[in-house]
């Protein structure tokens, strides 16, 4: 399959090294505002593959996000942020990057390039057809997502992808593709850019929206988010003296005994 790799044609500006900090800064964010509106155009996509995430998780599925460098950080920054956002399990949402754990850090060399790795740590955690993998790479030609994603298919398990140039392999393979053009860099060929951007805002709707369907959100609050520090505690402690009108000090000690502002609502609610 040939196609146009968009995200790596060159950038519309020229000399950028000759820039003011101001032109550069102005530059770059009138590239940035052009992100949103190649995710709207996705948005029927997106819904596709939120659908049959939250399909599989009513079963007892788990979400996956495989990618390398860039995108396979980006992946387990959404899938760390799950847990103490809306007090799901650490094992729902689950980041995994080429190279391991290592390379969330600093780059793995080839590591992206092996096309069994990506199944092989995937069956580390014993995937079966409730699960969802979504393999991420801005370029739509990474090995690793590829191969991780036609394993996928060959086993039976949905699969999706989030890349940022139309037509390519990686769309192919997806049962669900997500495809947010956001065309070339304002420096050429560097994809943490508007293609990092655009995948972090799919990222953000698909695992939020998969929680609010899954009712880990009442009216617009993290009802079940996890009490890790003193701020979270705080920001509990209001939800609960709005929804209860109780002072602070009482809404406070209904927090920590009950552990979370559900728990603590529906106890006062039912006392």
């Amino acid at each position: 399959m040939s196609f146009k790799k968009t995200t790596e044609q060159a950038s519309h500006y020229q000399h950028l090294e000759q820039m003011s900090v101001h032109d550069l800064l102005h530059n770059i964010n009138n590239e940035d505002k052009t992100v949103p509106l190649a995710v709207e155009k996705a948005l029927p996509q997106i819904e596709k593959l939120v659908d049959e995430i939250v399909a599989k998780m009513k079963l007892g599925g788990r979400l996956f996000y495989i990618g390398a460098g860039t995108s396979g950080r980006l992946g387990i920054v959404d899938a760390s942020e799950c847990p103490p956002t809306f007090g799901v399990s650490f094992d729902l949402v689950i980041g995994i990057i080429a190279g391991g754990d290592a390379a969330i850090r600093k780059a793995v060399e080839n590591a992206e390039d092996n096309t069994t790795q990506a199944w092989t740590d995937l069956n580390a955690y014993h995937l079966t057809s409730n699960d969802v993998v979504i393999g991420i790479a801005a370029s739509g030609t990474t090995p690793y997502v590829i191969g991780g994603l036609e394993a996928c298919n060959a086993a039976g398990i949905s699969t999706g992808c989030i890349t940022c140039n139309a037509g390519s392999p990686l769309a192919h393979e997806a049962k669900f593709p997500i495809e947010v053009v956001v065309g070339p860099e304002f420096v050429t060929g560097s994809s943490r850019m508007k293609a990092g951007t655009a995948q972090k805002l799919v990222l953000n709707m698909l695992s939020t929206a998969t929680m609010i369907q899954l009712g880990k959100v009442k009216g617009n609050k993290m009802v079940d988010m996890q009490l890790s520090n003193a701020k979270l505690v705080d920001r509990g402690t209001k939800m609960i003296m709005d929804e209860t009108k109780l002072d602070y000090q009482t809404a406070e000690r209904l927090l920590l005994t009950h552990g979370s502002v559900r728990k603590a609502v529906n106890y006062f609610l039912n006392q």
